[in-house]
Order: structure tokens, then sequence, then C-alpha cells
């Protein structure tokens, strides 16, 4: 069974989530603040789903103390916030959220997110070490190198290869171009980060009707978005 915490300074809130995930099948835990998640063994957990506006820790610091755990770097993060702006949302991928949910919501909105993340999570203790990672009919195979539109090669350098596997495993993470350089090109000191704008107007060129797909956030970055095209 898939252990959730679920983290938030309203208990009423806290003990309605559980209730309702718990109907679901989840075996859930509660927190009402980010220093009493943090003394849990966060480790033993599946998913995390985070108020934002807490007192003395919000819930972008708690996740970034979270993702600062190895044994989490790939542990999901869903953000359940009234702060919904769009610099709100972007903080909250840039800190390594998985999704972002507004209030007021719905409980069967919660639950559907929570069980899509925890479908498509990658987990690094999988049998198979094949994921191939599929948006409508583009599809890119990080074992063969291969990526494909309606089963079509599409023709990528091992860069343009490396950048959209790294945008495809959290689409909707904003990825800054100092990051995109640090992870595709971590040795080539020669490399500007206009170069990252050229090698993303290329990429596109080559995705087709997935072109639209690569979204540049002015001042932050660039992401994938999943839902252009579908």
């Amino acid at each position: 069974m898939e252990r959730i915490l679920v983290v938030d300074d309203e208990p009423d809130l806290c003990e309605i989530l559980k209730f309702n995930l718990e109907n679901s099948g989840y075996a859930v835990d509660t927190a009402n603040s980010g220093e009493e998640a943090l003394a849990k063994d966060v480790a033993a957990y599946n998913l995390f789903l985070l108020d934002v506006m807490m007192d003395d820790m919000s819930g972008f610091t708690l996740a970034s103390c979270l993702r600062k755990i190895p044994q989490l770097a790939n542990t999901p993060i869903v953000f359940i916030t009234a702060k919904g702006d769009e610099n709100d949302v972007l903080t909250g991928f840039n800190v390594g959220a998985d999704d972002y949910i507004h209030k007021p919501f719905r409980i069967s909105e919660v639950i559907a997110r929570v069980r899509a993340v925890l479908r498509r999570r990658v987990s690094p203790s999988s049998v198979s070490p094949v994921s191939e990672l599929v948006v409508g009919n583009l599809s890119l195979n990080p074992e063969t190198k291969r990526a494909a539109i309606n089963g079509e090669d599409i023709s990528l350098t091992k860069k343009e290869f490396e950048v959209l596997h790294m945008l495809l495993l959290k689409p909707g993470k904003v990825y800054s171009r100092e990051e995109i350089l640090a992870r595709v090109w971590p040795d080539d000191v020669s490399v500007l980060e206009r170069s990252i704008d050229v090698n993303m107007a290329r990429l596109r060129k080559k995705l087709g009707p997935y072109a639209s797909n690569i979204v540049s956030r002015s001042g932050y970055g660039y992401c994938f978005i999943i839902d252009r095209n579908e």
C-alpha cells in the first residue's frame, strides 16, 4: 500500500484529505507544519501533499528540504494551495513539485491527480530500466536513444535528445538555462546561456506538431507542457 504524507496547518483539512485518501486505498499520515513533517520518517512515503502558506516553514521550503534527501529525489510532491498566480506555480515546479492543485478543490480532483502522479513517477528501483516517455504520439526511449512521432524517428542530436529527455521526465517543471547547462553541458565551459535558446529553437523545429509544447517562461527558463496537443 502506497503511503502519503499530508502537510497542512489546518487540522480539519488534513483529516478530510486523510479520510478520503484512505477510502481510496492509500495509507495516510498528517502533519500540521513543515517541522512536524521533517520529524517523521519521510523516506517511508511515496507521495507528499503539501500546503504552501504555513507558519514558520512554507511548503516551498519544505519541498526544498525534502528534495535534498537522496532517497526522495524522485518521490512525488504535490502542492495544494490557495496561492495560484503564475509566479507561485512556477516557484512550486522549480522547487521540485510534480503537480499543483488550487484551493478550493474537489476531493475527486485531488484523488485523481494523486493517482496520476503516482502512476507516472519514475522509480529508480524499478525492475526494468526502460521507461519510455510518451506524450500523445510523441515517444522517447532512454535505452534505445530513439525519439519518434507517430512511429517515425526524429533525427535528434545527442544534446537535443538529452534536453528533450530532461523536459519529458517532469512535465510542467521549469528548468532555468543555468540548470539545463549544468545537466546537459556539464563540462563544456564554451557553451553560453544564449546557446540554450538556439538549441531549443532547433529542437522545436524537429518536434513539428509538438513544438508548442516546449514553453519559454520569461525570466525563468523552459518547460514541457503535456496538454497542448492532447
